[in-house]
């Protein structure tokens, strides 16, 4: 556990299954806890994309379905919501990519966020103008088309539509993915200070696991659909085989988990 206590959202042994056959998770267990950082981490095709949408529902748009295990948010089971009924509850996944509409502006971007909230105009002006306080570029920019934006205003701009949902989780699928080194560390401060101000509380799902680690409080290493390793943030970035396999600091070049001979001594990683 990355934390004592219950915590906010918990993936309980899941497996998840691609058109009936494809068997992409193996028993993924993972826990964020209220106001946490948890870094989720492994190479393209571990894993990591399919774990948040397992968490938010959004695989069956993708013939993708969870056949064993649960998810839990504020210890009640969410795998049956829609994912605007997630959304309603305060959980929202920022998908990779930046996806945004690029015929709307900034600001319109923006405001498709609070489609499930029944506030009012002033209550969401109040919302937009806190979004703009911690991107003060969009606000620069929101009368842009966002097609017509860098592609870290996008991210941005991503981040910014999912805070007018006033979510307590925010699950960021590779926010640093195509992005210049100093955008992606503005990025993550970002993501840091509405942790630290706001009390949001994410899984940050990333293949650049040194930035991660650094931002984050604890981390799951995924490898071929399964967690083999976990730890607070300071012993992954401690541990020699993460420094060889994830942040490129070994003599030989990174390598599989599995092909160290003393893997089958670690398969207490195995989830």
């Amino acid at each position: 556990m990355s934390e004592t206590g219950n915590p906010l959202l918990s993936v309980n042994n899941i497996e998840v299954i691609y058109d009936h056959v494809i068997l992409v998770l193996k028993g993924v267990s993972l826990e964020l806890h209220e106001e946490g950082i948890v870094a989720l981490l492994g190479a393209n095709g571990a894993g990591k994309t399919t774990t948040l949408k397992a968490i938010s529902n959004l695989l069956r748009a993708e013939r993708g379905e969870v056949t064993k295990g649960n998810v839990r948010f504020r210890g009640e089971r969410i795998e049956k919501l829609t994912p605007p009924e997630l959304v309603k509850r305060g959980v929202v996944q920022v998908m990779e990519g930046r996806h945004c509409f690029e015929h709307l502006s900034v600001e319109e971007n923006l405001l498709t966020g609070a489609y499930t909230r029944r506030a009012g105009r002033a209550t969401i002006r109040e919302d937009l103008e806190k979004v703009y306080e911690y991107f003060p570029r969009l606000w620069e920019r929101r009368h842009s088309l966002a097609g017509y934006t860098s592609g870290g205003e996008q991210q941005m701009t991503a981040v910014g539509r999912a805070l007018m949902a006033r979510p307590s989780t925010i699950l960021l699928d590779e926010p640093s993915m195509g992005l210049a080194p100093q955008v992606v560390e503005e990025i993550f401060a970002i993501v840091q200070n509405l942790n630290q101000k706001e009390k949001v509380s994410f899984i940050l799902a990333e293949q650049n696991t040194m930035v991660a680690l650094r931002y984050s409080s604890f981390g799951y290493i995924l490898e071929n659909g399964r967690v083999v390793m976990q730890g607070s943030a300071e012993e992954l970035s401690r541990n020699e085989d993460v420094k060889e396999f994830y942040l490129g600091l070994g003599s030989s070049g990174r390598k599989s988990f599995r092909d160290v001979k003393h893997y089958r001594r670690r398969k207490r990683w195995l989830a």
